[in-house]
């Protein structure tokens, strides 16, 4: 029998790009393959909306989130928090890694 997963974990780079919306954020777009994966396991883990809670990290600062559903993507949010911790601009390329609970 195989193993039972609890999480997925994934990384990738990205670049941090702004939306200005009514209420403007910072995010990181995750490319086509982890996307798949994650579309793939959705269904088990979403609280709505298409909306996928993880675990985050980017650096050495770690945090909470939800992944949003985006022209047959996600986008991870990056808090100011965040963006400071870590030193971060628009257009910076970085790594990120996610884990889900599965």
């Amino acid at each position: 029998m195989p193993p039972i997963l609890t999480r997925m974990d994934l990384e990738f780079t990205g670049e941090i790009w702004f939306w200005k919306g009514p209420a403007p954020w910072y995010f990181v777009t995750v490319p086509d393959e982890p996307s798949a994966d994650l579309e793939a396991t959705s269904a088990n883990v979403t609280y709505g909306w298409g909306m996928i809670p993880v675990t985050a990290q980017i650096g050495d600062t770690t945090w909470t989130t939800s992944l949003f559903p985006k022209d047959g993507l996600y986008i991870v949010p990056i808090k100011a928090n965040i963006r400071k911790a870590e030193s971060l601009e628009v257009g910076d390329t970085i790594k990120v890694q996610l884990t889900v609970a599965l």
